[in-house]
């Protein structure tokens, strides 16, 4: 039922409010945030309802605001092209077409429309902060029901894989990307001293435990996509400011005491298991063949089909069945990057282009301190796509925030300090 109220609630106070506070932005970061807290607690009506619900919040945001926003004739065009591969669609009789379509497209469609949304939007830090305040809270909740759903760490049994354990028995990947989120969350409001809690001490232990928990879900991916997302904001963040070689030695200094001190004890907690994890040894200390823990099969399987059909791919949804029916394997893809190859062939690399170029530009174009916001968001949604595709809804808006634009003067920067 709270799931759904959230969906209630959002759209009437987008409505009443006719977006002009960005109410859609707010209401679409919460329900991002909180979407593997619903998976993992069966929390929801249908397994897509936040993918679905951050779309309506964003449409509707649109629709209500009586600004006026520019909208970007390249990703319509981006989402007409995505359709065009369901023209193509070749999936087993007996296998559902709406659901292979909903699951591979649902996503992509969600960047599009979340580009859409923010394409060279004005948005405050201000605004941005508590954009990222409203999406780390349910981080919060998930951090809660990790603790109390994972049984006593000693008592686990470490290995060389992700471990469904100590993610509270739900998917490592999914668990690990968005408390990789809540770390870079919790970096911010840390270096612009705003703090979830009262006490900067409770801010500090929720931040080192959500590190500590994310590296014990043995997933990689989210984790490092986290490192890289907090180095690239740390990196322009220093930029930004006047005292670069002073604060370069400040921030990376402390960075890297509770990066050691975080992963020795870890370390020690796994039995030395996670230091093989992160080095690509199994549990006996041997160097495995494969680092990608299968991936790489899977992505080659979907070059091979961009090879085989160029122009068009095999359509939406193809890859999984070919797979099946050419390699026996029945995991579907986990790099966006290859599956738009493979199902829609030259026009996902047309899509690829775009989706690159456009934030790149964007980029570019703004300050220091607007870099290391941007550049964050478009890390993200990168690094996200090539290890978890796009099952989740946090890739595709975090992409959209990538495209806006954000503005510097003195009210937004007093705090920085």
């Amino acid at each position: 039922m709270y799931s759904a109220l959230i969906v209630v609630l959002g759209i009437l106070f987008i409505i009443k409010s006719k977006n002009e506070h960005n109410q859609a932005m707010m209401w679409s970061a919460y329900m991002v945030g909180a979407e593997v807290l619903f998976r993992m607690s069966g929390g929801m009506f249908f397994y897509e309802l936040p993918k679905y619900s951050v779309l309506l919040f964003l449409l509707i945001g649109l629709i209500v605001e009586q600004k006026k926003h520019h909208v970007s004739v390249s990703y319509l065009v981006y989402i007409l092209l995505l359709l065009i591969g369901i023209a193509f669609v070749n999936i087993p009789f007996n296998e559902s077409i709406r659901k292979a379509i909903a699951f591979n497209l649902s996503g992509p469609i969600l960047l599009g429309v979340s580009a859409i949304y923010f394409y060279k939007r004005q948005l405050t830090v201000e605004s941005l902060l508590k954009m990222l305040f409203f999406m780390g809270l349910p981080i919060i909740s998930m951090l809660s029901l990790l603790y109390f759903k994972t049984p006593d760490i000693k008592s686990i049994a470490f290995g060389g894989a992700a471990n469904f354990d100590a993610s509270g028995g739900y998917g490592p990947n999914q668990v690990a990307t968005i408390l990789g989120a809540g770390v870079f969350i919790f970096t911010v409001h840390l270096f612009f001293k705003r703090y979830f809690f009262l006490l900067f001490i409770v801010d500090i232990f929720f931040f080192t435990y959500l590190i500590y928990r994310g590296l014990l879900t043995f997933s990689r991916g989210g984790m490092i996509t986290s490192f890289v997302a907090v180095a690239s904001f740390v990196f322009f963040y220093i930029l930004s400011k006047e005292k670069k070689v002073k604060n370069l030695l400040k921030y990376t200094g402390l960075i890297f005491l509770v990066g050691i001190v975080l992963w020795t004890y870890t370390a020690n907690v796994t039995g030395g298991m996670l230091t093989n994890r992160y080095t690509n040894k199994n549990a006996a200390g041997i160097t495995k063949k494969d680092m990608s823990t299968g991936r790489i099969t899977l992505f080659k399987n979907e070059l091979g089909e961009f090879y085989n059909h160029p122009f068009f791919g095999i359509g939406v949804g193809g890859s999984k069945y070919s797979r099946m029916e050419n390699l026996g394997i029945t995991a579907a893809s986990h790099n966006e990057v290859s599956r738009l190859l493979g199902e829609h062939g030259m026009i996902g690399l047309v899509i690829l282009f775009l989706l690159i170029v456009i934030p790149v530009r964007n980029i570019l174009n703004q300050s220091y301190l607007a870099k290391a916001f941007l550049s964050v968001f478009l890390l993200f949604w990168f690094l996200t796509i090539n290890h978890s595709a796009m099952r989740i809804a946090f890739p595709g808006f975090i992409y959209g925030l990538s495209v806006s634009i954000i503005l510097m003067n003195e009210k937004n920067t007093l705090h920085r300090e």
